[in-house]
């Protein structure tokens, strides 16, 4: 494994760093955070200069590029704003990844170009009331009609539902003993009548947040589905290996802003005659922020890699996902413990870190949830 970017990659972060610095300065993401309100400039500022066109194949006008350029992109735009990144990463996943993957031509003719020119946001429905972390026991139906399918049910935590055009929605369409079988995905159109969204208030993660939504006699068309009836759960944890690559991206972009704020702090704020960072108790806390970024940062292009390899597995995501989110909690935590009472001060960045970390690892899998899988994969 070759660890060097290529010029051309390099030349990718360039860019995207000028433009990100221009457009999501920090504080335009705390303004965002404070007033609950999506970045959406910077989100267009995005697709106008065809970032959302990173991955999507030449053919439909993108760039055709690989894991590891999405895990720039995202690194990047998590460590200017992790709300943004997140953002970013749905739509791209969901909207992309998922219709290159399993979209009819239709489908991909449609989403694609739209997806491409930020013309199209999307969002992902899996996590209901009663099926968190055993996701597979959702209980959401969609029944057919006619030429079309008549949904009902309820998800939990539709981050970004209110801002999308479209939900990756995932269904059960026939009820059997394995919980894993009879589920079908379906492309849902937000706007449709009987879909009632409601916003959750958050600790972090206030700018976009998340939502939880009703479905009540929801017709959708039979073209709306992705991939095949009642076999749309391996589908979905292709899809959520893929997001845990964005998500690691993302939040070590954003652990690594939280660092670099609280390595400056320490070079600057003076206590007893020199600066804090020269007392070994703060100096020690960034030596092991340093140590868990770098690997962090190391997990997540080699995981990109195995996926362009089509080498990663599923333990492999586990392993990721569960370090780069500890790191991230960790780092957010001590950073909030160099800054003392400006750390907890809403004025300053840190405590919207150590907000927004939290959920790192919760969300997309809980920890012990990584841990298990790993277990599983070591024959336990």
């Amino acid at each position: 494994m070759d660890f060097a970017f290529t010029q051309d990659q390099e030349t990718l972060r360039g860019h995207l760093k000028d433009l990100l610095d221009e457009v999501c300065k920090p504080e335009y993401a705390a303004r965002c955070d404070d007033e609950a309100t999506p970045p959406r400039e910077a989100y267009n500022a995005l697709a106008k200069q065809g970032w959302f066109g990173l991955i999507i194949p030449q053919e439909y006008g993108g760039s055709g590029g690989s894991a590891i350029d999405l895990a720039i992109l995202l690194e990047e735009a998590g460590r200017h704003f992790e709300e943004l990144a997140m953002w970013l990463f749905r739509t791209l996943t969901y909207g992309g990844y998922a219709v290159m993957l399993h979209g009819t031509k239709a489908q991909k003719d449609f989403f694609l170009p739209k997806v491409l020119k930020g013309e199209l946001s999307l969002c992902f429905g899996l996590t209901e009331p009663n099926s968190g972390s055993d996701a597979s026991a959702l209980t959401t139906r969609a029944e057919k009609s006619g030429d079309d399918y008549v949904i009902n049910g309820g998800k939990l935590y539709t981050s970004g539902m209110d801002i999308s055009d479209y939900c990756l929605l995932v269904t059960r369409t026939t009820k059997n003993e394995k919980q894993q079988t009879g589920i079908t995905n379906f492309l849902v159109d937000t706007k449709l009548p009987g879909i009632d969204v409601h916003k959750i208030k958050t600790l972090g993660q206030r700018a976009i947040g998340t939502t939880q939504v009703f479905y009540t006699d929801v017709k959708v068309p039979a073209t709306a589905m992705l991939g095949e009836l009642d076999k749309g759960w391996d589908a979905v944890d292709s899809y959520l290996w893929y997001e845990r690559l964005c998500l690691s991206a993302a939040r070590t972009g954003a652990a690594t802003a939280a660092f670099e704020y609280a390595l400056e702090h320490a070079k600057t704020r003076k206590q007893f005659g020199r600066p804090i960072g020269k007392f070994q108790a703060v100096s020690h806390k960034l030596a092991d922020m340093k140590v868990m970024l770098d690997i962090s940062r190391t997990m997540v292009y080699r995981f990109a890699w195995l996926i362009s390899q089509s080498k990663a597995t599923r333990s492999d995501a586990a392993v990721l996902k569960l370090y780069t989110a500890e790191t991230y909690k960790a780092v957010s935590d001590m950073g909030l413990q160099i800054l003392g009472g400006m750390g907890y001060c809403m004025e300053y960045p840190m405590q919207r870190f150590f907000r927004d970390s939290r959920l790192a690892v919760l969300g997309g899998g809980t920890s012990e949830i990584q841990r298990n899988i790993i277990a599983r994969g070591l024959g336990l």
